[in-house]
């Protein structure tokens, strides 16, 4: 199809060529050979008039214009696979989509352990793919390669719909046999203690350290960082250290590790947690139909909760 001269499916390589800034790389990704690409960036040069594409050094760095084109090409795209790949209507029984999603183990340990459970009975043949939060989260959600992101309210995108699922309180777990710690901690045993956390990306961002340093211009001592939210239970036991985490998972860990769950020495603010998706996907009705099903389970965490 070519529109004003220009073959629509060049718009697919350039997008590629963009965010590879290889023409190894975007070969493979087009399944084309080295030649043919060079070929297709070529004709996208002559069409735009633009370079699109330096060496410099041994990269290949984007001009200007190229940099300026970046977005509406994927915006394009992106409208075209929500607005007019996408079928109007769907059956949840026979559909065979595959959803990729951004969320930590927690919220998997917490949340879709459960929903996964439920939509397996009623759409046995939808696939999922289960992503750790990183730096580049924002720039995927961004660039539509993932469907949902499911974080904390610092991380939304104010340019895309989000919806809040729940929110979640801290608790200070420590080990059942740690006798330094009775059955309330104040906040001199808090930072005199040891604390395991954890980080996640190339930056280590720990989850209360820029509102604890706000609030008290203190910092915790860290002796543990670990790259995950089930971890942080398992490193107390048969130490004196304490960790603050969720307290849903908490109370799930609690079920099988010698642990004792205290409330923390200050009141740390409640969390909430957001499902937030590319705003071209707002009218896939399979991906609403996704969303609407993750806050359904949000009744049964809330029992749970309520219950415990």
């Amino acid at each position: 199809m070519r529109f004003h001269h220009l073959d629509l499916n060049l718009l697919v390589a350039l997008d590629v060529l963009l965010e590879e800034c290889n023409i190894t790389r975007s070969a493979e990704r087009l399944h084309m050979t080295q030649s043919a690409t060079s070929g297709v960036l070529g004709r996208l040069r002559e069409y735009f008039d633009d370079e699109l594409l330096v060496q410099v050094g041994r990269k290949m760095q984007p001009t200007p214009y190229a940099l300026q084109l970046a977005e509406p090409v994927r915006e394009v795209l992106l409208k075209i696979r929500s607005s007019i790949t996408s079928k109007p209507v769907f059956d949840p029984a026979t559909s065979k989509r595959h959803f990729r999603l951004v969320t930590s183990d927690y919220l998997i340990s917490v949340l879709f352990s459960n929903v996964l459970q439920k939509l397996h009975k009623q759409a046995p043949n939808i696939t999922f793919e289960m992503l750790s939060p990183g730096d580049n989260s924002g720039e995927l959600l961004a660039r539509g390669e993932i469907d949902l992101m499911i974080v904390p309210e610092r991380y939304i995108l104010p340019e895309h719909p989000s919806r809040l699922l729940f929110e979640e309180e801290h608790v200070c777990v420590v080990w059942a046999g740690n006798d330094q710690v009775g059955d309330h901690l104040t906040l001199e045993q808090y930072l005199s203690l040891g604390h395991v956390s954890v980080g996640f990306g190339r930056t280590r961002h720990l989850s209360i350290e820029d509102w604890f340093m706000a609030q008290y211009g203190v910092s915790r001592r860290m002796e543990v960082i670990t790259n995950d939210f089930n971890t942080l239970a398992r490193l107390v036991v048969g130490t004196n250290r304490v960790a603050t985490m969720h307290s849903r998972l908490a109370r799930l860990q609690a079920e099988h590790l010698p642990l004792r769950l205290l409330p923390p020495p200050v009141k740390i603010p409640v969390m909430g947690e957001y499902m937030l998706w590319h705003r071209t996907l707002e009218g896939d009705p399979m991906h609403a139909w996704l969303r609407d099903q993750i806050s359904l389970a949000i009744g049964d965490l809330e029992q749970e909760a309520r219950a415990a």
